[in-house]
């Protein structure tokens, strides 16, 4: 057994691993890096960068059939479903030299192949190597959740982590799950050409502002996804080719099955109990991520059972990095000011206070503001009108945004950096824009905001009068 030592070992090579592991390494610490299955962690593998890059493909071929108002025939596309599945394994192939072995150990970190293990709480053993170690960080994220339905171990069934190896085009896809990787594939497979049918337990996009979910699901819909919602699987049966899904309300035959209803920290490897680390679902963890019953071990990423996102990683790792390296003990993690994105068409992305959390929180403070796409130049002339803006604001300050519409991943980046930083929403209203874009929606909202105390307002007409009647 070789046994080594070191100031830093990180568990998992995802997004928050490797970025512990390069800014500790390049800042001067002996860091240990552990991978037991790919680097990279599930989102270049199975989450983010597969999913959007199939979205890419989906939505050329959609776009193949919309240019009638822009005066452009449509055509039906011709789908090569494997050939956009090549195109998703480019894509991952092109950015994994990022993430790789190679470049980490350039780094100057020792990168370990093998799956980690506490044998106490200051030492891991990894395949023949045992590891000791100042401090520790597990960053071993998160899989797909398959729920106990019955039935469904004598069945085919998919899930994000095997949905991207599947090279021929399903006739009709059925998807468990109505939350953001259900949505996505949902509208990826019926714009490259299947039949699909969502089947949510509850209400799809459930996590998301009604309001703003709503116009996601008539999308869709509108594409010829069918949406069941608020009736739980209960029972699948079926086999290669042929799948039924019974419900309370029915049963509902396709034949392939994706399951996607959540996600499961991994951690069953770990042996915590050895390393005396409190875990539930997740490692309990306080705002500094660190574990609460063995202060050598902090965590990032979903195993420290905050928001389930790649960005929450990197912003962990940070945070982590500053404690763990610096010795700023004192750098805590929060979470109001955390973006997320679901990337149907139109997008539906996030910051800060819901609608109903803002209310419960500041009740008569509170002002909702909207702008429509539709009052936007760009979007008008893209022909791209459907969606709206909606921020929550108090004393003056947004206190939460919801947009929905083309690009709002891209344009809930100002609502973010608001929030993050306190700022007003005077600085939203300040800032010149270019003409014509879509950003201009966040400076309309924010003029919206303001309208009402400069243009319907006594007493600022009556000093404008004064002003006018005197000013020389």
């Amino acid at each position: 057994m070789e046994k080594i030592t070191c100031d830093i070992c990180v568990i998992g090579a995802g997004s928050g691993g490797l970025s512990v592991a390069a800014g500790a390494s390049q800042m001067g610490a002996d860091v240990v890096l552990i991978e037991g299955h790919k680097m990279g962690g599930d989102c270049l593998n199975y989450g983010c960068v597969p999913s959007k890059s199939l979205l890419a493909a989906a939505k050329q071929a959609h776009a193949m059939g919309q240019g009638a108002g822009l005066g452009v025939a449509p055509v039906t596309p011709q789908v090569d479903y494997a050939a956009a599945k090549d195109h998703v394994a480019s894509v991952i192939d092109t950015i994994a030299p990022v993430d790789s072995q190679e470049r980490f150990e350039g780094f100057g970190v020792r990168v370990i192949r093998d799956w980690a293990s506490f044998k106490d709480k200051r030492t891991v053993v990894a395949g023949e190597r045992e590891i000791t170690a100042r401090r520790f960080v597990i960053a071993t994220g998160s899989g797909p959740f398959v729920p106990p339905i019955d039935g469904i171990e004598d069945v085919p069934y998919f899930t994000n982590e095997t949905i991207f190896d599947l090279r021929e085009r399903p006739d009709h896809l059925l998807i468990i799950g109505g939350g953001p990787i259900g949505m996505e594939m949902a509208q990826a497979h019926a714009r490259l050409g299947s039949k699909v049918t969502v089947i949510e337990g509850a209400k799809a996009l459930g996590n998301d502002d009604r309001e703003l979910a709503e116009v996601v699901i008539g999308q869709l819909q509108s594409e010829g996804v069918q949406i069941v919602e608020g009736q739980q699987a209960k029972r699948i049966t079926g086999g290669d080719g042929s799948v039924t899904v019974e419900t309370e309300g029915g049963s509902h035959t396709g034949s392939h099955l994706l399951v996607a209803v959540g996600r499961k920290v991994n951690l069953d490897r770990l042996n915590l109990d050895a390393a005396g680390v409190k875990h539930d679902r997740a490692v309990v963890v306080g705002d500094d991520l660190r574990s609460k019953t063995n202060k050598r071990v902090y965590v990032v990423g979903d195993a420290a059972g905050r928001m389930q996102f790649t960005h929450v990683a990197g912003y962990h790792a940070g945070i982590v990095v500053r404690s763990a390296v610096l010795g700023m003990s004192w750098a805590k993690a929060r979470q109001d000011h955390i973006p997320w994105v679901t990337y149907t068409a139109p997008e539906l992305a996030h910051v800060g206070l819901t609608e109903a959390q803002a209310r419960e929180k500041f009740g008569g403070s509170l002002q909702v503001v909207r702008f429509n796409y539709d009052e936007i130049d760009r979007a008008v002339a893209e022909g791209k009108t459907k969606g709206f803006v909606k921020v929550l604001v108090a004393h003056g300050k947004p206190k939460g945004a919801s947009i929905v519409g083309d690009q709002a991943g891209e344009l809930i980046a100002m609502w973010a950096m608001a929030i993050a930083n306190g700022q007003k929403m005077s600085a939203i209203a300040n800032t010149v824009l270019p003409y014509p874009t879509l950003n201009e929606i966040n400076k309309r909202v924010a003029g919206t905001y303001f309208s009402p105390k400069l243009f319907d307002s006594a007493s600022v007409k009556t000093a404008v009068g004064l002003i006018q009647k005197y000013l020389p």
